[in-house]
């Protein structure tokens, strides 16, 4: 099999996996708080025995060295991260909806164990407890925050929760060391393999962050990852039959 088809079929999953991730980006542009996935590649340089020796010596030999070395290039996925870019605010009113502004994360409990999370849309649990969308419970204080009924709810920027003017508890709000070490679980919900550090941005009440999806560059992306995948789908195609033309030709006695 010619080394084009390994080529093209490098290529083509490459863009599929493009097309997975614009799809996923845009069925996420109305998700409070959500963060684009971007990724990047690069070439797989394949070498040869005979590829390490590139340089000519003409004073040791005077040909050519044969085979001749030849470096072979295949694309491949180098790297998938997360856009952090700040998304646009839009007000609501509602003094548990909260948005932030720069660098940072809330935290929530669930199944036992703590995510972190953009999507700022809270309320209260029957029993005053504040949770998600989800109905998972928001941390503060390193656990469950209780608000009383009823009662006047103010969060300043650094997360400080009151309640009728009495502080009852202050918001988790973290940011990783290294944002490589964030990991998307379904949900809007991040897991951290790595140092957590105080968040650097602030919140701001009566606000939720829009995901930071730009429609148009992700369609534009998504048609581009279409006809690269249709150009890779024809040149496996061409080798085949060119692959097939000399099986049933070479070696014919006239």
């Amino acid at each position: 099999m010619r080394a084009s088809i390994f080529s093209a079929l490098f290529g083509a999953m490459s863009n599929e996996h493009r097309i997975d991730i614009s799809a996923n980006n845009l069925a996420n542009v109305n998700t409070t708080g959500f963060k684009r996935d971007n990724c990047a590649f690069q070439d797989t340089f394949i070498r040869f025995a005979h590829d390490y020796v590139v340089d000519a010596k003409p004073f040791i030999r005077d040909k050519d060295m044969f085979p001749a070395p030849k470096i072979m290039a295949r694309p491949r996925l180098s790297e998938e991260v997360i856009d952090l870019s700040q998304g646009a605010f839009q007000r609501t009113g509602n003094p548990l909806d909260l948005a932030i502004r720069g660098n940072g994360f809330f935290k929530v409990q669930k199944d036992g164990g703590e995510f972190l999370t953009r999507n700022g849309v809270f309320s209260l649990s029957p029993d005053g407890v504040l949770v998600t969308e989800q109905g998972y419970p928001v941390v503060a204080n390193g656990g469950q925050v209780t608000v009383p009924p009823r009662s006047n709810v103010v969060i300043d920027a650094e997360g400080v929760i009151t309640a009728d003017g009495e502080e009852i508890a202050k918001l988790d709000f973290v940011q990783p060391a290294d944002a490589k070490q964030l990991k998307k679980e379904g949900e809007n919900l991040y897991t951290l393999e790595g140092e957590e550090v105080p968040g650097e941005g602030e919140i701001v009440q009566g606000y939720i962050e829009k995901s930071n999806v730009e429609v148009v560059n992700e369609m534009v992306a998504m048609i581009e990852c279409q006809r690269s995948f249709e150009m890779y789908q024809k040149m496996i195609k061409t080798t085949d039959q060119l692959d097939l033309k000399v099986i049933q030709q070479v070696g014919r006695v006239t």
